[in-house]
């Protein structure tokens, strides 16, 4: 789930350096468990996600695998959040509510974000799934926005600075940009975060900016890194429900995100499967 940049501030239970949690190796290894737990959920959804099934058949499928492996959604119930993940489709950008009147069609894309919390260490994720046969800009859209997380990731080393990971979220989707001859927007208003105790935590991290800005990362912090980019206009509307969030000229948005750590001898991803 993404982090608004007047997001709530986590509840830490043990800060170090600049207000952002440091881990051990072993507390490590907890969220990895989280993670995979959640990534584990998403490959779930993505195989049930297919034209004529709701959102909320997804949002129910994904709150089972959470419980069953253990653990409780983070997003349900979270400042009144009423799904176990938020599904935002097409024009949708973040935060999309689940809905028995959300009926998935052919060539649409959904973006499911994902969260589980176990044993008191959060994992936070998302992917952007095409339904049916989805257009060719769509798919296009969707790969820039994948590709500028893991540049995004490739960042994340001790000793640099949080803005070197917005840096190169911003070099990757202007480079894909240029590629695919589409000006791609870039979600300002919403970004990555901390993550570890609290499923929101300092830092926010923007998919933008000048590197070289921000706290030093050090081994032992984990950062939720998660692009959103549109098709068009990157200005956003958030809908009457007080969630989702939306392109203000409707077009397509997409959303990738996974946890990772900053180790000595680079990033770990936290949220891939279990090979």
């Amino acid at each position: 789930m993404s982090r608004g940049r007047g997001g709530v501030r986590g509840l830490v239970n043990r800060l170090r350096g600049r207000d952002i949690e440091l881990k051990t190796p072993g507390e490590l290894e907890a969220m990895r468990a989280a993670g995979a737990l959640v990534a584990r959920t998403l490959v779930a959804v993505v195989e049930l996600a297919k034209p004529g099934v709701t959102t909320a058949e997804l949002d129910a499928l994904a709150e089972q695998t959470i419980r069953d492996g253990g653990a409780v959604p983070s997003f349900l119930g979270y400042h009144g959040f009423p799904g176990s993940i938020c599904a935002s489709v097409n024009e949708q950008i973040v935060h999309g509510i689940p809905s028995a009147s959300a009926v998935l069609a052919d060539g649409d894309l959904i973006s499911v974000d994902c969260g589980a919390v176990l044993e008191g260490w959060h994992g936070d994720a998302a992917v952007t799934i095409p339904i049916g046969a989805v257009s060719e800009a769509d798919l296009k859209l969707s790969a820039a926005c994948e590709a500028a997380l893991h540049a995004g990731i490739a960042a994340v080393r001790p000793g640099g600075r949080l803005t070197d990971i917005s840096h190169a979220v911003q070099e990757a989707c202007e480079e894909a940009g240029r590629r695919d001859g589409v000006p791609y927007g870039i979600v300002a208003e919403y970004g990555g975060h901390g993550i570890g105790t609290s499923m929101h935590m300092d830092p926010f991290l923007p998919n933008h900016g000048e590197p070289g800005q921000g706290p030093r990362l050090r081994a032992g912090m984990a950062l939720a890194v998660e692009p959103m980019l549109t098709g068009g206009d990157p200005e956003t509307l958030e809908l009457a429900d007080g969630w989702t969030v939306v392109t203000a000229d409707g077009s397509r948005a997409v959303h990738w995100e996974h946890s990772v750590a900053i180790t000595e001898d680079g990033p770990r991803i936290l949220t891939l499967p279990v090979s």
